[in-house]
């Protein structure tokens, strides 16, 4: 009986957690590292209701900078750039060195808006390094998460 309680209680505390994402894909990094010709690609397979897109970005302690740029390009069905901007994530706070992001032990997530308001429907974002370096360390996952109004 106590399994059966429990069972419900975590079922009904991630069935919560989860109702206002509609999107939701992590792609790791190979040898935790994100090289320069790597482009990162996030295919919807139907079009996504209005909503806040949100970027996620998981690091560990040996990423060499306190920020990353990275460019994302919003493309169509037909694959055409509707859109591409220039960005910059601040990762590491400029004075102390402590991880912006949240996390445990030498790894965190940092979290961070995507201007996409205007660009629906779209079908796929593409996301590059744009730190000058071929291969940047200490980049474990990036991730795309569409949340409803």
């Amino acid at each position: 009986m106590i399994k059966v309680l429990y069972s419900l209680f975590i079922l009904a505390v991630f069935g919560s957690c989860s109702g206002d994402r509609v999107y939701e894909k992590y792609q790791g990094m190979k040898n935790l590292s994100w090289g320069v010709q790597d482009t990162v690609s996030f295919t919807m397979t139907k079009p996504l209701p209005e909503g806040p897109s949100i970027l996620a970005i998981k690091y560990n302690e040996n990423y060499p900078y306190r920020n990353l740029y990275l460019r994302y390009l919003v493309l169509d069905s037909l694959e055409d750039i509707i859109a591409s901007n220039l960005i910059n994530i601040d990762l590491f706070e400029s004075t102390s060195g402590k991880p912006l992001g949240k996390g445990y032990g030498n790894t965190f997530t940092k979290y961070d808006t995507l201007p996409l308001e205007g660009f629906n429907p779209y079908n796929q974002i593409q996301l590059v390094q744009y730190m000058r370096i071929e291969e940047l360390d200490g980049i474990e996952a990036i991730g795309l998460k569409r949340i409803k109004n």
